[in-house]
């Protein structure tokens, strides 16, 4: 089992967005990473990131500005950039 990163919502918030969003985790753990950076715990708030499929031109542009192993570091999630710019997109120019 996964460990999961430092949590800065209540339960009942916790809760609250799941039930508003069908049970999507994906939108809790975006609160989550927000509520994270709020609390300057950049730590948690990539953790939080980490859990989910961000948006091929956010990770092509995170890896303009930080760096290829940047988001090896961070874990992030790389499927959505995987399918659109093909499998070694992170290792090209």
């Amino acid at each position: 089992m996964k460990t999961m990163p430092k949590s800065y919502l209540s339960a009942e918030k916790r809760a609250e967005l799941l039930r508003e969003d069908e049970g999507d985790e994906e939108l809790l753990y975006l609160v989550e990473s927000q509520e994270a950076g709020r609390a300057g715990d950049e730590g948690a708030a990539w953790a939080w990131l980490s859990l989910v499929a961000l948006p091929a031109d956010t990770l092509m542009g995170l890896k303009d500005r930080r760096g290829a192993q940047f988001i090896r570091d961070m874990n992030l999630n790389t499927i959505e950039a995987d399918t659109v710019y093909g499998s070694g997109w992170l290792d090209g120019p």
